[in-house]
């Protein structure tokens, strides 16, 4: 990985330049590189630390035949997942813990029964297995975690199990394109900064950081929670706005957990070695990264009332990340209007890991004028 601090004598080129260096843009590099393309990754911090890094890595089933091209999308990365785990272990060495390990979902109150009811029926259209679970047979499927007394499973209004839920151990994922990445050439700039673009009639033809300029025959904006300034550098508005999460690690020192337990935007991962990621919260603060003790005190209460045996558990780690959100939920890819080779693949709020290797396939084939896996019009930034 190259600095962008250190001072370049030429500029630098490639075919592809993309803006941002998390899970998005990492993805879209290794599909391309690992396609034939010349790809430099740009990032204003360190690449793979933001978003990426900070979130849960669930990866909920996808329906059987989606209509819906979000839903397309998300089937799309839900195949690709385990190939992309098999192939990234293969290159790189590193397992990023692709595990279907199922999940189980919650609803602690009247107001989430309705949600989880909502839920039910969605699954229900789409195709997704599910099966309802009576709160006093939860012992039996969390022994570890769940009450095994009846009266503490009182607050549970409602639950299912989804044995189609898998996940990634997010972390693993952004090392192993990184590594991926350095295999197929990818030249990855931290502390890249972008502050101009330089343009010429309708086209990109690079970019300008405080260390040097990089040119390439195309740019992609993938900064996930930032790619609004880059965006309105442009004289494009964009509706990109950070959404902060706060995550606590735990560490009971044995496995609690055997699947994922949802409830409502709250979440309990275990992950292989025993670790349990608590999150997670919703806050529109800016781009504030800092933890409250307000924040992870109600996701460290979740976790011992949802299961008690984590309530002793050590807390090894807390931290927040910054989710990308849109106006509708749904994020932008294609073209950037006005601009003939620039593109946009961002704002894909809760589903970045979730959708990262589909959104690269879909990218690489609209960057290359192929034709895209899933049809992107409801992904456009003028919709």
């Amino acid at each position: 990985m190259v600095d962008a601090r250190k001072s370049y004598a030429t500029m630098q080129t490639s075919d592809v330049l993309i803006l941002g260096g998390g899970a998005i843009g990492l993805s879209l590099a290794y599909e391309l590189a690992g396609n034939g393309a010349k790809v430099h990754v740009l990032d204003r911090a360190e690449p793979g630390r933001a978003s990426s890094w900070a979130g849960a890595g669930m990866i909920p089933p996808a329906p059987r035949d989606p209509v819906d091209t979000f839903l397309q999308l998300a089937k799309l990365s839900g195949e690709l997942h385990p190939r992309w785990a098999a192939k990234l272990l293969e290159q790189t060495g590193i397992d990023v813990e692709y595990r279907p390990t199922g999940a189980i979902y919650l609803a602690a109150n009247a107001q989430e029964a309705d949600w989880l009811a909502g839920e039910q029926h969605g699954w229900q259209s789409l195709g997704i297995e599910h099966q309802p679970i009576e709160p006093r047979q939860l012992p039996d499927w969390e022994p570890e975690a769940m009450p095994a007394a009846q009266q503490h499973c009182q607050h549970v209004a409602a639950a299912y199990h989804l044995p189609g839920e898998s996940q990634i151990r997010n972390p693993r994922f952004v090392r192993a394109l990184l590594a991926g990445c350095a295999q197929h050439g990818v030249h990855i700039i931290a502390g890249a900064e972008v502050f101009d673009f330089i343009k010429h009639d309708a086209r990109l033809t690079g970019v300008r950081t405080a260390s040097g300029d990089f040119a390439a025959s195309q740019v992609c904006l993938a900064a996930g929670a930032w790619t609004s300034s880059l965006a309105s550098r442009l004289g494009v508005t964009l509706g990109v706005t950070p959404v902060r999460g706060q995550i606590a690690l735990l560490n009971p020192g044995r496995p609690v957990l055997r699947r994922i337990i949802n409830c409502g935007p709250r979440y309990l991962v275990p992950r292989v070695d025993g670790r349990v990621l608590v999150g997670s919260t919703m806050e529109h603060v800016g781009f504030d990264t800092r933890t409250t003790a307000e924040g992870i005190g109600g996701l460290l209460e979740m976790a011992g009332a949802l299961a008690p045996g984590l309530a002793s558990a050590p807390v090894e780690r807390c931290w927040a990340g910054l989710r990308p959100g849109t106006p509708d939920g749904l994020p932008y890819l294609g073209r950037i209007p006005g601009y003939d080779n620039a593109f946009i693949a961002a704002g894909h709020y809760r589903s970045g890991l979730q959708l990262a290797p589909a959104t690269a396939v879909v990218m690489r084939q609209l960057l290359r004028g192929e034709s895209t896996s899933v049809p992107l019009d409801a992904f456009r930034m003028d919709r």
